[in-house]
């Protein structure tokens, strides 16, 4: 039985994920993904992407650990950790995962708020008189 480990990142949530092979159960944070995302769909599929590419779905088990962030950073974060164990679980399906950028991490965040400003960027409104 070969276990395999990979941590995801994305905006301030970091995720420990662990996959083993099993039957395509999905837990994370001691929830299944159905209770742990609730209604949001579309990111249930983003959450499941690389196991749809790697045709894992049903032959896979993943226990995930997830923190920091909100559930958007969270669920891309848990899918980043997904496709890195998936490549160190098995090397061939770098191939299929590489393509569509799911190996990289997403190194967007919120950029600081400058002083002097209203925002980042947005500026006092000018006035003339």
């Amino acid at each position: 039985m070969r276990k395999s480990y990979a941590t995801g990142k994305r905006k301030s949530s970091i995720a420990k994920v662990w996959l083993t092979p099993g039957t395509g159960k999905v837990v994370v944070n001691g929830l299944s993904l159905d209770a742990w995302l609730g209604g949001l769909e579309a990111k249930k599929k983003r959450v499941m992407q690389p196991l749809a590419l790697a045709k894992q779905e049903q032959s896979v088990d993943i226990i995930a650990t997830v923190m920091g962030g909100g559930f958007s950073g969270q669920a891309d974060a848990v899918r980043h950790g997904i496709s890195r164990a998936l490549v160190s679980y098995d090397e061939g399906f770098r191939a299929t995962l590489k393509p569509q950028g799911l190996l990289t991490r997403d190194s967007r965040v919120v950029e600081r708020k400058k002083y002097g400003k209203r925002k980042a960027r947005r500026s006092r409104q000018f006035s003339k008189r």
